[in-house]
């Protein structure tokens, strides 16, 4: 019998998975992380780290981009996949600040 050991994500990654089931209906996988400044007007609309993962049976999509911000004094989870106009971390996040923009 083999032992398996049990790699440990970091907690963000763990959560941003379980937003990402909850939200597309499946699994996935984290793949990278990726620094993101979004400016608008000469100032910073948004600034942080975009986790990207592997989509694991997602009929639409194969990769989806997610990340937490603070909301006043409440964490908000965004989730985006990978379906065009998105086609990077840098789109997710310009989709998610026009979709916030316009609500």
């Amino acid at each position: 019998m083999y032992a398996m050991s049990l790699v440990k994500m970091p907690p963000n990654i763990a959560e941003l998975q379980k937003a990402i089931k909850q939200t597309h209906g499946c699994d996935s996988q984290h793949v990278a992380s990726e620094q993101v400044y979004e400016s608008f007007e000469g100032r910073t609309a948004w600034q942080g780290t975009v986790e990207i993962f592997d989509l694991i049976g997602h009929p639409q999509a194969k990769r989806a981009y997610a990340w937490t911000y603070q909301d006043h004094d409440q964490n908000k989870t965004v989730t985006v996949l990978h379906i065009p106009p998105v086609d990077s971390p840098q789109t997710a996040v310009k989709v998610a600040i026009a979709s916030k923009a316009i609500k």
